[in-house]
């Protein structure tokens, strides 16, 4: 069995529209990442990512079968459509629903420059000093029911 080991690791970033600091909380965050990974079962392959207030910085494993054009209209799309679904108040900010700038960035992360890229996705965070207000909900044990004791009846 032969095991194809070509990769087409690059690195994007994306700038939100009038770089309006939308990811300052966790949960949007986390729609504009389930948004973004969406188009896995396209055969991408995400590595680092991280979100420095204003803008996005990924690595991703693009197949050979998609420009970069096509790839940055699929991960732009995708994520807004999600943020904008998820987080109806950005409407207001974005009464034309274009969340993303027309800035990117992209460039092609050879094997040996992977680890390298990933690091500098990784330190983004305290690059720009930024420190991401976790407001996702919060599962409340104390309060759950233990097994056993949930099936009371009134009579």
């Amino acid at each position: 069995m032969k095991i194809d080991t070509r990769n087409n690791w690059m690195t994007f970033q994306f700038v939100t529209k009038c770089r309006f600091k939308c990811f300052r909380r966790q949960s949007v965050i986390d729609s504009c990442v389930a948004g973004i990974k969406e188009v896995e079962r396209f055969g991408f392959e995400f590595g680092e990512m991280n979100f420095p207030l204003n803008h996005v910085h990924l690595s991703v494993n693009v197949p050979k079968k998609y420009s970069v054009g096509v790839v940055i209209t699929m991960l732009k799309s995708r994520s807004a459509k999600r943020i904008f679904a998820e987080h109806p108040g950005f409407r207001k900010r974005y009464p034309r629903g274009s969340f993303w700038s027309q800035y990117e960035h992209h460039q092609s992360t050879g094997h040996k420059d992977k680890e390298a890229a990933d690091a500098y996705i990784r330190g983004q965070l305290r690059h720009h000093d930024v420190e991401i207000i976790d407001d996702t909900q919060q599962r409340l044990t104390a309060f759950t029911a233990e097994r056993g004791y949930g099936n009371f009846r009134r009579s």
